[in-house]
């Protein structure tokens, strides 16, 4: 396992628990003890933990991990999800991509569909994120825009009053949502308040919406609402998803897609 794979895989257990041991940490990951060891006090050095007498604990501040350290968890969902999102898109259409790990890959997953190959534009992709937008700007025959405003460094995300701008001057015919959480009473939400605000004026601009979630995501809450569910047209996640919380998905007029 690579430095990087191992940080990050550190990282995820760490913001899943709380707190790790070294010798916990080393049997997980199959490494030794000093290997950890090293890692915690490098991964210390830039503010991502904090150092403890055999450990490790979550430093204050970082309970959501920037989209650099998180891992492909549940990384055949979210590319069989994408897949089917993208499966979504028509040719020609102009699609709305918020930020995260999933919508990454609905952006990977559009970016090799061979009908839009060729095109004048065969698609336009309008988006709030850098990573994303960087990823697509290679392919000539997509016409990608991208909303002003300021990067949020754990998501790559761009958000305040200036993508507001260039938000209210379009419309779009879909809008991908990554979420943080979605369920039924309380809607789709986000850690930050500011980019749930992004994704919301996104989701007003759409003529429908679709929300890219794996299982994990499903009846959990956070922070800050992005839409209501029901301003939701598709939910696409995994066959993993609870039958029942997928059904209450449906009595309230979503259609769901389980792949």
């Amino acid at each position: 396992m690579s430095r990087d794979a191992r940080w990050k895989a550190l990282l995820e257990l760490l913001v899943e628990r709380g707190r790790l041991d070294v010798e916990e940490a080393a049997a997980e990951l199959e490494v030794s003890a000093a290997t950890i060891r090293r890692d915690f006090d490098q991964l210390a050095e830039q503010q991502m933990l904090v150092r403890t007498r055999g450990g490790a604990v979550v430093h204050g501040v970082s309970y959501e991990l920037p989209l650099r350290y998180k891992t492909a968890r549940h990384a055949s969902e979210k590319q069989r999800i994408a897949k089917a999102v993208a499966d979504l898109v028509a040719p020609g259409e102009a699609v709305g991509l918020t930020g995260g790990t999933t919508t990454t890959e609905v952006a990977r997953a559009l970016a090799v569909r061979s009908d839009l190959a060729s095109g004048s534009p065969a698609l336009t992709v309008v988006t709030n994120a850098l990573n994303i937008a960087n990823e697509l700007a290679v392919r000539p025959q997509f016409k990608i825009v991208v909303t002003g405003g300021v990067a949020r460094p754990q998501s790559y995300e761009l958000i305040g009053p200036l993508a507001d701008g260039v938000l209210s001057q379009i419309t779009i015919d879909v809008a991908v949502l990554g979420v943080v959480g979605f369920d039924v009473t309380h809607g789709a939400a986000a850690h930050d308040e500011a980019e749930a605000a992004i994704n919301r004026l996104l989701c007003e601009r759409a003529e429908r919406v679709v929300v890219a979630a794996d299982s994990s995501k499903l009846g959990r809450r956070a922070f800050a609402r992005i839409c209501a569910a029901d301003a939701v047209n598709t939910l696409v996640t995994d066959t993993a998803a609870d039958p029942e919380t997928l059904r209450r998905f449906e009595e309230a007029g979503l259609q769901v897609v389980a792949v």
